[in-house]
């Protein structure tokens, strides 16, 4: 039998490296969640946004909807990916729960939540320069603000940017937390 001497700590110093980044992984699955919610809310939200408005008599009518603005469906799109992105990663972050030193699809997933964040935050701030126009307008180039008579499509719409952009916030977080899990391995 070979003695073998530890130092003092060495050992704890190993399990509290591997707690720390197991806690790591398991705040990675709520945010990702939480992400996918946001991301899911507002595409549906954006996606189901329509308001009719009638116009002097019942027969002539105007209708808001977000498909009549290429912004907004980029919006719902860029949402959708992201969203189903999201619900392909949680399967890798429960396996990184498991297996807290994994490597290689912490570096994956850093990759592509970078990309999905670009994405995500082109979409997010297209449809917020329209938003900003609908509300605001714009005088110099004699474009009105629209929410004064649809203010239901225009609380939707803005709405949906909340969680558009709360869900860019946890993206951020997500590649944050993976980076410093893996830096710790």
């Amino acid at each position: 039998m070979k003695a073998v001497s530890i130092e003092a700590g060495e050992g704890s110093k190993a399990k509290r490296v591997h707690g720390v980044n197991r806690g790591i992984s398991v705040f990675d699955l709520v945010l990702r969640i939480v992400a996918l919610v946001g991301t899911l809310a507002s595409a549906v939200a954006m996606g189901t946004a329509d308001q009719a408005l009638s116009f002097s008599t019942q027969i002539v009518n105007f209708e808001a909807q977000y498909d009549d603005i290429d912004a907004f469906k980029f919006f719902v799109v860029s949402n959708s990916i992201t969203c189903v992105y999201l619900a392909f990663s949680i399967p890798i972050s429960i396996f990184h729960i498991i297996r807290s030193r994994a490597g290689k699809s912490r570096v994956l997933l850093i990759v592509l939540d970078a990309i999905m964040l670009v994405f995500l935050t082109s979409g997010a701030s297209a449809a917020a320069a329209i938003v900003y126009l609908a509300h605001n307008g714009n005088t110099s180039t004699n474009w009105f603000s629209i929410c004064q008579q649809y203010t239901d499509f225009c609380q939707r719409s803005a709405g949906s940017l909340i969680g558009s952009f709360g869900a860019m916030a946890l993206m951020v977080l997500l590649i944050i937390l993976s980076s410093i899990a893996l830096s710790r391995r």
